[in-house]
């Protein structure tokens, strides 16, 4: 009968086992597909709560339509997709696929000998929810009851037949090492505010013969979180730009410039909507997020499955792609820079600006990160490891060394001719001397941080990036700070760019703004801003 501890049910007595066991199973039938046996498993089971409790679950069309994209076989009769994302608007039917298919791992058609099958959540309370529409589903199915153990306290699932287990595994567990998945399903991994339980599992899944991650999530709030990256690399094989055969995404979203308060564009995002996802909730969503702006962002991004974060941002990420060219600043060209230089283990920033002759203006940043980087990644869930491998930041030692910095502007100097670098006053002496020291003549300019000089900074680069008119090359640490940007205003209206208020790191963003107070500053007085940028 198998172990049994706290809060271990009882399965039926052993001669009803072998009587359930021994009848033939929907999906046992022969010449049914791997994906047709997933489906057939799944449709066996019994929804059990809400309106149509106790009737069988009928999957959907673009639920099925994943499930053949995901289980279809090769020519050599093994499952290609290593990794599959599905992501989607809240409340259509996530964690009733998630439980179904971890169901058909553990007891079902992809049942192997001693696999192990685990839920990820955030946390313990979202961890459960999967166990229990599992364990529901197993006590409405008399054949996956005989072969079962069910434990309530540890939220795990025994296997009597091929000995493997399923468990339930929150991000607040204190250890997940030591694992051998043959399936992780990952519960809104974009809702997670550390990428440690979804890096634990993913590494643990090389000893298997045919593994799979399955993630079922609505899309993160910002461009570095791991399902955002993963969207992003879904989209590029989904385009043809990337061909990756183990990677698979299923994605349901509105388009950013989509009307968010119309059915046509809810539907984009919720397949569900008006069958299973409720119509008459999301209108009422709506009508709240029109009355109430603060709850706008939340709408966009859980319902309408947009990359939206709760605080409004400063710049509209469809504006900022549309800048995405690539900068070209000719050898001997006269530039102006932007240097925010980091505390002892703050992020420094230096950006250059280059205006052409059509007037399309061209930046190019670096940035230095002090410290550990791998600790530094841990920390804020950024990828600073994988930039500084990417060469995209560079390691600046203990702390932030003035030095470093100085060095890489009067390289810069002499390859190009930066005609003013404006900067903030932290710190500025002990950069100053650096240039000095190595007799470098670079004009330095301060410049504020306060309403009145950045007010100005923000209003032009604000309205260079709307007018598509700069070229920043899709660089990740630069993207990274403009989508964290937040500005405040003074009661004259000016804006500014506010560290306090900001999700993350925005000292690139601040760089390229001092910049721009530089390109347009010898000649504000005489040409106003809106006539040189129009």
């Amino acid at each position: 009968m198998g172990l049994r501890g706290i809060g271990v049910e009882m399965t039926l007595d052993r001669r009803q086992r072998a009587r359930a066991r021994n009848t033939p199973q929907v999906w046992q039938k022969k010449k049914l597909s791997r994906p047709e046996k997933v489906i057939a498993f799944c449709e066996d089971l019994t929804i059990s709560s809400g309106t149509k409790a106790g009737a069988k679950l009928v999957l959907r069309p673009f639920q099925k339509k994943f499930i053949r994209d995901v289980y279809v076989e090769d020519e050599t009769g093994r499952r290609p997709v290593r990794t599959a994302v599905l992501s989607m608007g809240r409340k259509n039917g996530k964690t009733q696929l998630a439980a179904a298919l971890a169901l058909c791992h553990l007891l079902g058609p992809e049942a192997e000998e001693r696999g192990e099958v685990y839920s990820c959540a955030n946390d313990r309370f979202q961890a459960s929810k999967v166990f229990n529409e599992m364990s529901a589903m197993v006590r409405r199915h008399r054949y996956l009851y005989a072969r079962s153990n069910i434990g309530r306290f540890h939220r795990k699932i025994e296997d009597l037949d091929t000995e493997s287990t399923y468990q339930a595994v929150s991000a607040e567990a204190s250890t997940k090492m030591g694992l051998n998945p043959s399936l992780v399903v990952y519960d809104e991994l974009g809702q997670a505010t550390s990428r440690d339980l979804y890096d634990a599992m993913d590494t643990a899944m090389g000893a298997r013969d045919n593994p799979l991650l399955l993630i079922i999530s609505t899309q993160a709030a910002d461009d570095t979180a791991p399902m955002s990256q993963l969207i992003d690399y879904g989209k590029k094989i989904n385009s043809g730009e990337v061909k990756d055969p183990s990677f698979h995404l299923t994605m349901y979203a509105a388009e950013e410039d989509d009307d968010p308060w119309v059915q046509s564009t809810w539907r984009k995002a919720n397949p569900a909507l008006g069958d299973f996802r409720s119509l008459e909730d999301v209108k009422r969503l709506a009508s709240q997020a029109q009355r109430m702006p603060s709850q706008e962002s939340a709408f966009r991004n859980l319902i309408l499955n947009q990359r939206v974060a709760a605080e409004a941002r400063f710049i509209n990420r469809s504006d900022w792609v549309i800048n995405s060219g690539k900068p070209v600043i000719p050898p001997g060209s006269k530039v102006y820079a932007g240097l925010d230089l980091g505390a002892t283990r703050d992020l420094s920033a230096l950006v250059l600006l280059y205006q052409d002759p059509d007037q399309i203006f061209h930046c190019v940043p670096y940035f230095w990160v002090p410290g550990s980087i791998r600790e530094r990644t841990k920390i804020e869930n950024v990828p600073y490891d994988a930039w500084e491998r990417q060469e995209l930041i560079i390691p600046s030692g203990p702390s932030t060394d003035p030095r470093v910095i100085a060095l890489k502007a009067a390289a810069i100097h002499s390859q190009t001719k930066i005609l003013g670098l404006a900067f903030d006053r932290w710190r500025i002496n002990d950069f100053k001397r650096q240039l000095e020291d190595i007799q470098c003549d670079i004009p330095l300019i301060p410049h504020g941080q306060g309403y009145k000089d950045m007010g100005p900074a923000v209003d032009i680069l604000e309205r260079v990036i709307v007018q598509g008119r700069l070229r920043h090359g899709g660089h990740p640490v630069l993207s990274m700070c403009a989508a964290n940007a937040v500005v405040t205003r003074d009661p004259t209206n000016a804006r500014k760019l506010d560290k306090v208020r900001s999700t993350g790191r925005i000292d690139g963003l601040v760089a390229l703004a001092m910049a721009f107070s530089m390109t347009v500053a010898p000649r504000v007085k005489e040409i106003d801003v809106d006539t040189l940028i129009a």
